[in-house]
């Protein structure tokens, strides 16, 4: 990496990338923040090196023109599509950059190529510290909308899967808020799927199959799939009679949030790797899945990243852990949690292959007035990558 430049990708899976600070003069450089929606917030400062991640966290917030408790609400994160990184307000996010090439070596499995061409994205989030019942007690409307725009993010992307009732009333609140009122003559079916990937996951977006497809029309499937179950659902959205539009986005962002907090992963933090495949076929090939792990203050999720399913949710007073590595390139998280096979309680035993399982956790606390930092593992804190 160059030691004046950042090159960072615009977020997520895009392979583009984008140079977040350029010179505005002999000391002067600019810096690139990322909204989750792939708005910029362009901050120019000097000394940048030292600039900590504090610092342009207030730099934000003035820009976005942000109430004070936002600092509590958000984080600044380096981002990229193999590391996710919250970082600290004492970081500094230019040395951390200097050293993005060893953070992905030490833990990801991404080869020499993925390692150098790889660029994180500095990009303002929600702080996986903030607890969800407080997000309900939030009347700004800026900070919810940002709060939504995450949220719908998350769940477009697949980041949070749920089932399809879920996804149309989440896809109708999105329909509202967008669109303004159901207008039957204007909101049609037809009008829906031009732009359903605003709404709706990408994997229910698409019919799949022709085959398939043929099958379910001659089997006479009264399901409604993809813009017939979001028309329906954006039909059915309340209104509040002759409530301002003030009023009537936070009700909406209120109710998309209240619909997300269902989902146990909410909020998580995520990181990457794979499990065990079952056996499979006479010959009894074996493999292994890609995998998301979300971990919360209340528990573990394990996520097939291809398919988008929750193959496994379990609350730490259900399980045991623990982390071994039988070698520098295998580190191993280990669950076991009590199951079922044919009738009968069982114990059954996981293992998570990641190397991001090795990394510390981190959380301050103020204790009768004393600031302390406590070190604790995955069983009890989000996943909160420190490196000082």
């Amino acid at each position: 990496m160059e030691g004046d430049k950042l090159m960072v990708p615009p977020g997520g899976d895009q392979g583009s990338q984008r140079s977040s600070v350029s010179s505005t003069g002999p000391r002067a450089q600019d810096v690139l923040v990322y909204l989750v929606d792939d708005t910029v917030v362009r901050l120019t400062m000097d000394n940048l090196p030292s600039v900590t991640a504090h610092e342009l966290h207030r730099m934000v917030l003035d820009v976005l023109k942000l109430p004070e408790c936002a600092l509590e609400i958000f984080s600044l994160w380096l981002i990229s599509p193999f590391l996710e990184v919250q970082l600290k307000p004492k970081h500094q996010p230019y040395k951390i950059c200097r050293q993005w090439q060893e953070l992905l070596f030490r833990f990801t499995g991404c080869s020499v190529d993925e390692i150098v061409e790889d660029e994180p994205s500095l990009q303002f989030r929600r702080n996986i510290f903030f607890l969800r019942r407080k997000e309900l007690q939030i009347q700004d409307e800026d900070v919810l909308r940002l709060l939504y725009e995450e949220a719908k993010y998350n769940i477009l992307e697949g980041r949070y899967p749920c089932d399809r009732a879920d996804c149309d009333a989440l896809g109708a609140l999105v329909c509202r808020i967008n669109l303004g009122p159901y207008n039957p003559e204007q909101h049609t079916a037809s009008f829906l799927k031009e732009k359903l990937d605003c709404f709706l996951p990408s994997h229910l977006c698409h019919g799949g199959h022709k085959l398939f497809a043929s099958l379910r029309k001659r089997a006479g499937s009264r399901r409604p799939i993809g813009e017939l179950g979001l028309l329906r659902a954006f039909r059915e959205v309340p209104e509040a009679g002759a409530c301002k539009e003030h009023a009537t986005l936070l009700r909406l962002y209120h109710g998309y949030l209240q619909k997300c907090h269902e989902l146990p992963y909410y909020g998580c933090a995520f990181f990457f790797g794979e499990i065990d495949k079952p056996v499979q076929g006479l010959l009894h090939r074996t493999g292994r899945k890609a995998v998301t792990v979300a971990i919360s203050l209340e528990g573990v999720y394990i996520m097939d990243s291809k398919e988008k399913d929750v193959l496994l949710g379990l609350r730490f007073q259900e399980l045991s852990w623990d982390h071994t590595f039988p070698s520098e390139e295998e580190h191993i998280l280990w669950l076991e949690f009590d199951g079922e096979n044919e009738g009968q309680q069982v114990n059954k035993l996981l293992k998570v292959y990641s190397k991001q399982v090795c990394v510390c956790w981190v959380r301050e606390l103020n204790f009768n007035g004393c600031h302390i930092t406590i070190y604790v593992t995955i069983k009890s804190i989000f996943w909160a990558p420190l490196w000082s």
